[in-house]
């Protein structure tokens, strides 16, 4: 499996969230009848994740200086390689990722958001939270679905003068890196983003 198959088009995707965004969330929060049971698709879509998380977790430590000391000391990283965006003028963004605590993989989860304006069709980029505290992790991993701005506030990183994170970004409970193709994008919001867990 590719990177390019864990990007849905953005013109359907778009579409499919305007029109049924409810029922998709209800769809990858569903559990399977055999939780058990893996199917070799199953093991190689987890496989492909977990790949694109550690390549994007080393793109994030080159273009943010600090983050990789940020990374290390945190309870927990989200990490969602490639959140797709596509629309007019209702635009919807999709991706899946996964979290890592502990330095395992401890599940894998979507990200769904909606905006309004106007956006190039195939945006691309990819969101990072950092969990800087252990009742924050919690706090997620306890959640029934996580939106930020309503369960938790999420501070995006900014980088100074210096060209590393600066000191007030570290102590936020929860910190959120946006990358693009040309690196750490600034003035970034991930507010009102949904993630669900899900069943890769």
């Amino acid at each position: 499996m590719t990177l390019l198959d864990l990007k849905p088009r953005p013109l359907a995707l778009a579409a499919a969230l305007a029109l049924g965004g409810i029922a998709m969330t209800g769809c990858t929060t569903t559990t399977p009848r055999n939780n058990n049971a893996q199917s070799p698709n199953h093991t190689s879509r987890e496989a492909a994740i977990d790949a694109n998380v550690q390549s994007t977790l080393l793109r994030l430590y080159d273009n943010a200086p600090g983050s990789n000391e940020l990374v290390q000391k945190a309870a927990g990283v989200l990490v969602f390689p490639a959140v797709i965006g596509g629309g007019f003028v209702v635009g919807a963004e999709y991706g899946r990722g996964a979290l890592l605590a502990g330095g395992r993989t401890a599940g894998y989860f979507s990200t769904t958001a909606g905006s309004i304006g106007f956006q190039a069709g195939g945006q691309s980029k990819a969101v990072i939270y950092v969990f800087n505290t252990r009742e924050a992790l919690d706090k997620f991993l306890n959640s029934n679905g996580w939106t930020v701005g309503v369960d938790a506030n999420v501070t995006i990183a900014t980088v100074g003068a210096n060209a590393s994170v600066n000191n007030h970004t570290i102590q936020q409970p929860v910190v959120g890196y946006v990358l693009t193709n040309v690196g750490l994008e600034a003035g970034a919001s991930v507010l009102g983003a949904k993630i669900s867990r899900i069943k890769p």
